[in-house]
């Protein structure tokens, strides 16, 4: 009986930081390897937001709109997945896509757990010190709150 692979999760959303983090993490671990040779299972999570998170305290009339946010919101999950599939193209025959609701700090902590995941690939959006304490940061909290390796992959800047 041939041993269970090693799980490598990536977490994507649509900014360009995080495909670039897949497409880095496809490059140096997958495209390289036969299907049967790859060292990984790849595991794609992406958190939607809560149609409730993104409307807020919209007050009376929120709860008509609710139902459109939701679907636009299902829309946009479903592109991020296609382009995230796209990417990775036929440098894996098997993918594990798994789209949760909540905040992605969570939802990756969270799916490390159930995917039991060996190593969590995360992009960097190489916010500063400022944005980073307003908004918050995903790699970050990753790195110390996931219970796995956390690899934070960088875009490097080009100079001119």
């Amino acid at each position: 009986m041939a041993a269970e692979k090693p799980v490598m999760m990536v977490g994507i959303d649509d900014s360009e930081h995080s495909f670039y983090a897949l497409q880095w993490t496809i490059d140096r671990f997958f495209a390289s390897f036969s299907e049967e040779q790859q060292p990984y299972k790849l595991v794609i999570v992406h958190s939607k937001p809560a149609p409730a998170s993104v409307i807020g305290l919209a007050g009376p009339g929120a709860a008509e709109v609710l139902p459109f946010v939701e679907m636009d919101l299902k829309r946009a999950a479903t592109r991020i997945v296609e382009k995230a599939k796209e990417v990775i193209g036929k440098a894996v025959k098997e993918i594990t896509v798994d789209v949760v609701e909540g905040d992605a700090r969570n939802v990756l902590c969270d799916a490390v757990e159930r995917h039991h995941a060996t190593v969590l690939v995360v992009g960097s959006h190489g916010y500063g010190a400022l944005k980073r304490a307003v908004l918050g940061s995903v790699s970050d909290y990753c790195a110390h709150h996931a219970h796995c390796n956390v690899m934070i992959v960088k875009k490097l800047k080009t100079k001119n």
